[in-house]
């Protein structure tokens, strides 16, 4: 009896210090989160930003460039946890085959603001085109040109079928395929000089920042649907790491924002992770709500810490 009252008494004293209280684990099995991407700006970029924050919420990261179909299998075989770049529609074909087997899902969109259409610069727009149903009406000053990027882009695909078709009455207009670079010193010359140019743009791009450039109307639907960019999971890695789940939940940009990423990091040149960790820095109020709820991986409040490593 006495040896039982001592057990007891001690369980007592031993709860009341808390040593049996339930601590936060945040990541049990493995800490490490590891991200496939393709290597586009943007979505180079913003694999940087989520890797950063998981960084300093105590998480090893990991991340590996590939192409779709690898990245797609990969998550199939748990080498990759998550993709934070699938572009729908254009990624459709691969990603449907995976969900489908029941390996992968979309977690959210996080970036909502997505266009790739044929755009004008912005004095071109105020003076009366505003959709491509407009531009046969000044085909002389356009010089009856389309500027697009490389060969056998979809977008100049589609370019080429309106005019093949006759789509807008421009069965006498000329697709000028180059690349982005030559496309885009293009409009540089035409914007210099105040000239009318049309050309295929896309955001988010530096482009967006460059120049004042507004997207035509596609009444006919040539373009088809403006595409959103949705963050993939593998099935199960909810129920493995909920807290950084949350995060993926939580976590959405806005075109502006990538578009100044893709700026710093691509047409700046600069390293993609001190791009990463000076937005961050300078951006609290958004990483804030990313990691709403969200904890680091001793069981801290996110946000605190990472305004600590920040401030520090």
């Amino acid at each position: 009896m006495n040896k039982i009252k001592l057990i007891s008494t001690l369980l007592i004293v031993l709860l009341g210090f808390g040593i049996f209280a339930a601590v936060p684990q945040v990541a049990a099995q493995d800490d490490t989160i590891n991200f496939g991407y393709v290597q586009w700006p943007g979505v180079t970029i913003k694999t940087h930003v989520a890797a950063k924050v998981a960084e300093y919420l105590g998480y090893k990261t990991k991340m590996t460039a590939a192409s779709e179909a690898i990245i797609f299998k990969s998550l199939e075989t748990g080498d990759l946890d998550v993709f934070l770049g699938n572009w729908l529609p254009t990624m459709q074909m691969h990603f449907n085959e995976y969900q489908k087997k029941g390996v992968i899902h979309n977690v959210r969109v996080n970036l909502h603001d997505v266009v790739y259409r044929t755009a004008v610069p912005e004095y071109v727009y105020e003076a009366g085109v505003k959709s491509m149903a407009d531009l046969n009406k000044y085909a002389d000053k356009f010089g009856r040109k389309i500027y697009g990027i490389e060969p056998g882009n979809d977008g100049n695909i589609i370019i080429q079928d309106a005019i093949d078709n006759n789509t807008y009455n421009l069965s006498e207009w000329t697709l000028q395929a180059s690349s982005t670079a030559g496309m885009l010193s293009s409009v540089q010359r035409a914007v210099n000089n105040k000239e009318w140019i049309a050309f295929n743009g896309w955001k988010p791009h530096y482009m967006n920042v460059m120049f004042d450039i507004k997207y035509l109307k596609d009444p006919e639907g040539i373009w088809g649907e403006d595409p959103s960019v949705y963050t993939v999971a593998r099935n199960g890695y909810q129920d493995e790491n909920p807290n950084f789940y949350k995060f993926l939940e939580q976590f959405t940009v806005t075109a502006p924002i990538q578009n100044n990423w893709i700026n710093e990091y691509q047409n700046k040149d600069r390293d993609p992770e001190v791009v990463a960790e000076e937005w961050i820095a300078n951006n609290l109020d958004v990483v804030n709500q990313w990691v709403f709820g969200v904890n680091s991986t001793d069981g801290r409040m996110g946000r605190k810490v990472i305004a600590e490593i920040v401030n520090n």
